[in-house]
Parts: structure tokens; sequence; C-alpha cells
């Protein structure tokens, strides 16, 4: 029998799809998205026709299941406070610290997803070297893996979501200058939205295997991608709106900064529901 033959495609140094030739003739594929997410590779008996996939063993897609969970459930609960919160800002009694409460219970499910996400990936299985299948690795709170992809996208967004934390916290002080405010309060905010605008990019990178965005219709998993980086779209731009006026001390636009973030959270919201199908 001969060595299986083998071919990466990716974006720059990132391997983000695999192809095994085995010697029977079956063809083996992984994709970083969907073995993470899925614990699945696709699988193609001689002359083409589709096979069963290969999955991981029943460990391995428990924990993805629950893992999965959390981190859905937890962007669902975070970005319907978001948009609680901005309701609260918008239409409220206009009293900040009303909705800078709100906004800190939903950064704190944020924070839970985001770090839920990484877990995905530290923990998901493997694909071994020979012939691609899939090896379940021991349990692990914190790995450093720079040169994956998946990693860099999932440790970008849950630093955004501790740098929202910090934006978060800053909003209960009271009596700011302008240019205190836009430096502990809008300055985290700006770095937060950079961030996640990165880790959607990234997630970008990894479903369509090159350094440009493309279009998946029939991938669930493109989906959740690009609804977040909508969200994450219009949370940069309340974050422009929301810059405050050294001469005035006044925001750019209130109204932009809370609509745009009221949307913006739905977003993660739904995206958070659409994950919860990207299961095993």
């Amino acid at each position: 029998m001969g060595e299986p033959e083998q071919r990466a495609e990716g974006a720059g140094p990132f391997t983000t799809r695999l192809t095994w030739r085995l010697p029977a003739g079956e063809t083996v594929v992984w994709e970083s998205r969907l073995a993470r997410r899925r614990g699945a590779l696709s699988v193609r008996a001689p002359g083409g026709a589709a096979a069963s996939p290969t999955t991981a063993d029943a460990d391995a897609l428990g924990r993805l299941r629950r893992l999965n969970a959390i981190a859905s459930v937890a962007f669902v609960i975070g970005g319907a406070l978001f948009a609680l919160g901005a309701a609260v800002s918008q239409f409220g009694s206009g009293d900040p610290t009303v909705s800078a409460s709100v906004y800190f219970a939903g950064g704190l499910f944020f924070n839970t997803g985001g770090y839920a996400s990484l877990l995905q990936v530290l923990n998901a299985p493997r694909h071994s070297v020979a012939d691609g299948s899939l090896v379940t690795q021991r349990w692990r709170w914190w790995a450093y893996e720079p040169m994956r992809v998946d990693w860099l996208s999932a440790v970008t967004l849950f630093v955004g979501t501790l740098v929202f934390a910090v934006n978060l916290l800053d909003s209960f002080r009271q009596g700011l200058t302008a240019q205190q405010a836009n430096r502990s309060i809008w300055t985290p905010d700006v770095i937060g939205c950079v961030l996640f605008l990165v880790s959607g990019h990234l997630g970008f990178v990894e479903i369509c295997h090159r350094s440009w965005p493309c279009f998946r219709s029939r991938n669930l998993g493109w989906w959740v991608v690009a609804v977040n980086q909508f969200g994450s779209v219009l949370f940069m731009v309340s974050a422009v709106a929301a810059f405050t006026r050294p001469a005035t001390g006044s925001l750019v636009d209130p109204g932009i900064a809370n609509w745009t973030t009221f949307v913006g959270a739905l977003s993660f919201s739904v995206g958070g529901v659409l994950q919860a199908f990207e299961r095993p």
C-alpha cells in the first residue's frame, strides 16, 4: 500500500483545509471549522460518491455540544442585554447608571461566550498527520497556538470582550471631562470593536480558505460569522458616534450610537441562535 496523497489549503501561514487521497481510493477532507464545531471529517468514496462522514469519539462530541451550548446561550443573552441597554439609554429616564448596569450584565455574558468559544478551539479533536482521522486530546483551559487561524480568531474575540469590560466599568464613573471620557470609556470601546472586526475577518479566512471574504449561502458557519461581523461593524459605527466632543462635552450623535448598538447587539443574539445549530 502506498502513502496517502495530501493537499493543503489556506491563507498565508494558516492551513484551514487538508485533503487526503488514500491508497484505497477514498478522499478524506479535514476543514478547520467543521472539525472543531461538528467534530467531523468529509469523506468521499472512490469515484467521488459521498460517503458517511467520519466523526470524533463520543467524549469529544459531547464536549463540543456542551461548549457550543454555553457559547450560543451566552451570546444570545449578552446581545439581548446590550440591546436592552441601548433601548434604556435612548428611551429611559436619563439616569446613565441604569443603562450602564444593563450593559455591564450583558458584558459578563459576552465574556462567557468569548471564553467558551476559545475552549471550543482548544479542546476540539485534532486530525492525525497520516490520514486525517480525528483524535481526542486531553482537556485544556489554555494553550498558545498562534499559527492556527481559529485560535487567533477566538482569542482576539475573547480579548475584545475583556477590553469591552474596561469600557463598561468606566462608564459608571461620573463627572468626567471630555478628555477623561474619551480616554477611559471611548478608547477601550474602539479597541474592543477593532478586535471584534479582526476576529470576524479571521473567521472568514477559516471558512473561505483565503485571505478575503467569500459568499457561502449554504454554509451555516458562514452565516454565523457574517451575522456577527455585521454586528461588529455596527458596534464600530456606534463607537464613532459616541465620541465626546472636547469643545462641547456632548457626544457626536447619541441617537446613532444607541440605535447601531441596538441593532448590532441583536445581530449577536441572532448569531448565537444560529450557532446553537452548528453542533455535532
